[in-house]
C-alpha cells in the first residue's frame, strides 16, 4: 500500500507533504517533498525515476541513507489518496476501561474483542486498557485473559493489546473516586509480582497512593524494574509525591483528577510532576474532567513531551445515554458525562481517545502537532520498560507497524483508518 497526497506527521512532530509505503503490515518507506515518486502504480520498474531518501531505524538512532534505483519490477501496490488530509500514526490509549457495553474487567475474551474492534475503527490502533479496584484473584483472572488475548497475534480489524494499566488496588480511600473502596489494599511487592506473572509481562503501569502506604519508597524501589509505578487516586501532598518520584515512580494517572487540588501554597501532585523531568502525566480531554484553561496550563507547565492524552472511557462509550455498572457501582450517563448514582462523582468518560484529541485541538486550542504527539509517540514511550520493549507504535517511520489515520484538514474528522496495511474504515 502507498498512502499518497497527504500531510504526513514527521519524526520531529510536524506535518510535511509526503507519502508512506506499507508492505506486509510494516512501514517500509516514508518520503517527503522532492523524494516523493511521481510515477503511478503499474509503471514501477527498470528505468523509472525512483531515487529517494529513506529513514533507517537502528536500536535507538535514526539516519538517512541513499538507496539505489530498483533493478527489477516492484510488486504493484494499492493507493490510498490522502489529499486534503493529515496522515497521523494510529492512536494509543493507555488508560481506558471499556466501550460498547463491555469492560476490560469483565475478564472475558468477548469483552477484549469488543474493545479492540471498536477502538481500531475509531483510529486507536493500539490499546493498554486499565483495570478497576477488585479482589486480587479477580484481577489476576483479568490480567490472564488479557495475556491470552495478546498471544493470539495481530488482527487488522482489532487494535493491538500492548499493555495493561492497573489503577488499583494500592490507592487512596480518600481519593478513590469511582473505584470500589472495599478492595483497596496496602501496597505489596509480592502481589505486584503476582500481577506481573498473571499478565505474562503485559502489565506495564501500576498505581500507588504513597500517603496510605508507609515504606512506599522501598516498595517502589523493589518493583520499578518489573513495572512502572504511577501515582494514582492519591491524596499525596507535594513533598510526599516528590519522595515517590525520587524513589522511582515515573507516571501520574489522569492529572488533576482523583488527587488534591493544586494551589499556590499546596502544589500537590501536579507541582511534583512539574518538578520531576522523568515523570509523564496522563490528562483527560473530554471537556468534563479538566477545564480547557487548566489543560493549556498543564501543557505549558509540564511540556508537550511529557503529556499523554487518555480517554478513561467506560463501557457506555459508543452507546448513548443510560445507566451502567462500573466495578459493581451504578453510573448514570448523559451526553458526554458519566457520574456515580451514589455520591455524584465523575466516574470516567464516555468519549473515545480520537474524540478527546479532537476536543483538545478544537475546543482547548492545543496545537494539532502537540495533541497528536500526546496520543501517539508519548504513550508509546510511556509503555516501554527500561528500553527493553521494541518501538513498533506511535510513529510513521520504517520498521513501525503499518497503522495510520487520515484526518480531514477542515474538521479533523476521520476519512480512513489503516491497520497493519489494511484499510479497515474509509469514509466518502
Amino acid at each position: 500500500m502507498r498512502i499518497i497526497g497527504g500531510k504526513v506527521y514527521t519524526e520531529d512532530y510536524r506535518f510535511r507533504e509526503g507519502e508512506i509505503e506499507i508492505r506486509d503490515g510494516v512501514i517500509t518507506d516514508v518520503r517527503y517533498g522532492k523524494e516523493i515518486r511521481t510515477e503511478t502504480v503499474g509503471t514501477e520498474g527498470p528505468g523509472t525515476e525512483n531515487r529517494f531518501l529513506s529513514q533507517q531505524i537502528g536500536t535507538e538512532n535514526r539516519s538517512l541513507s541513499q538507496l539505489p534505483e530498483p533493478q527489477q519490477s516492484e510488486p504493484h501496490l494499492s493507493l490510498l489518496d490522502a489529499s486534503g488530509c493529515y496522515v497521523i500514526p494510529g492512536l494509543i490509549d493507555l488508560h481506558f476501561h471499556g466501550c460498547m457495553g463491555e469492560d476490560f474487567c469483565d475478564g472475558t475474551m468477548k469483552a477484549v474483542e469488543t474493545l479492540a474492534e471498536y477502538e481500531a475503527k475509531e483510529g486507536i490502533t493500539a490499546i493498554c486498557p486499565a483495570t478497576l479496584t477488585l479482589p486480587v484473584e479477580d484481577l489476576k483472572e483479568v490480567l490472564a485473559c488479557g495475556a491470552a488475548y495478546a498471544k493470539r497475534g495481530r488482527d487488522p480489524h482489532r487494535a493491538d493489546l500492548i499493555g495493561i494499566n492497573m489503577e488499583g488496588p494500592f490507592i487512596s480511600h480518600v481519593k478513590k473516586g469511582a473505584q470500589n473502596g472495599k478492595y483497596i489494599l496496602p501496597a505489596s511487592a509480592q502481589i505486584c509480582r503476582e500481577f506481573v506473572q498473571a499478565s505474562e509481562g503485559l502489565l506495564k503501569i501500576i498505581g500507588l497512593a504513597p500517603e496510605e502506604n508507609p515504606g512506599f519508597e522501598e516498595y517502589i524501589r523493589e518493583v520499578k524494574g518489573l513495572v512502572k509505578v504511577s501515582l494514582a487516586h492519591t491524596n499525596a501532598d507535594y513533598d510526599t509525591a516528590m519522595r515517590a518520584f525520587d524513589a522511582g515512580a515515573v507516571h501520574a494517572v489522569h492529572l488533576y483528577n482523583a488527587m488534591p487540588e493544586m494551589t499556590h501554597r499546596a502544589p500537590g501532585v501536579p507541582g511534583a510532576v512539574q518538578d520531576s523531568p522523568h515523570v509523564m502525566a496522563e490528562i483527560i480531554c473530554d471537556g468534563n474532567h479538566v477545564h480547557p484553561s487548566v489543560v493549556r496550563a498543564a501543557f505549558s507547565m509540564i511540556g508537550e513531551e511529557r503529556m499523554i492524552l487518555i480517554s478513561d472511557s467506560l463501557r457506555a462509550t459508543g452507546l448513548g445515554d443510560g445507566r451502567i455498572l462500573l466495578g459493581g457501582q451504578e453510573v448514570d450517563v448523559t451526553g458526554t458525562k458519566a457520574v456515580l448514582v451514589q455520591g455524584g462523582n465523575l466516574a470516567g468518560s464516555v468519549t473515545n481517545l480520537m474524540d478527546c484529541m479532537r476536543i483538545a485541538v478544537q475546543q482547548m486550542h492545543i496545537p494539532l502537532e502537540s495533541a497528536v504527539r500526546c496520543a501517539t509517540a508519548n504513550p508509546a514511550k510511556a509503555l516501554r520498560l527500561a528500553g527493553s520493549d521494541p518501538v513498533l507504535y506511535g510513529r510513521l517511520l520504517p520498521g513501525m507497524r503499518g497503522n495510520a489515520v487520515l484526518l480531514r484538514e477542515e474538521d479533523l474528522s476521520v476519512k480512513a483508518v489503516v491497520k497493519d496495511g489494511v484499510v479497515i474504515r474509509q469514509e466518502s
